[in-house]
């Protein structure tokens, strides 16, 4: 399935929002959906067609972080960063294992997220995204 990854703007949130179950499933995730993270990092807020509840065991959730870790990655270099940074709670298994699959390191830490609230933070230098890469 083609897909392109653009710079995303507070439209492209508001059209997850409006959809928001067939992206996340049961998990009510709206709260992480912020307008000000968009308007704050705007050339570094990227979109692309995202694995909805109709292609979830296709390779297309896979292919399209891929692609999107490799777009972030030279959007970020051109600002100047030099690492990448995810975070993920500690239950889900299937970002931690992902994202150790792509080259990042994880450490969990304590309050990352408030009192309480711990987190799996993940960082890789911002070299070039296709050296992480786990099939072509």
């Amino acid at each position: 399935m083609p897909f392109e990854i653009v710079t995303a703007d507070v439209g492209d949130l508001h059209r997850v929002l409006d959809d928001h179950a067939r992206y996340w499933g049961e998990r009510d995730l709206r709260a992480l959906h912020q307008p000000v993270i968009v308007r704050e990092f705007g050339s570094t807020c990227l979109v692309a067609q995202a694995a909805r509840d109709d292609t979830r065991g296709t390779g297309l959730g896979h292919r399209l972080y891929e692609a999107f870790t490799e777009a972030f990655t030279e959007a970020a270099r051109r600002q100047g960063a030099v690492r990448l940074k995810a975070v993920t709670s500690v239950t889900h298994h299937v970002s931690v294992v992902f994202h150790r699959s792509v080259g990042f390191a994880a450490q969990a830490v304590e309050d990352y997220d408030g009192p309480g609230r711990l987190r799996v933070v993940f960082t890789r230098a911002a070299s070039n995204a296709a050296d992480h890469r786990t099939h072509p």
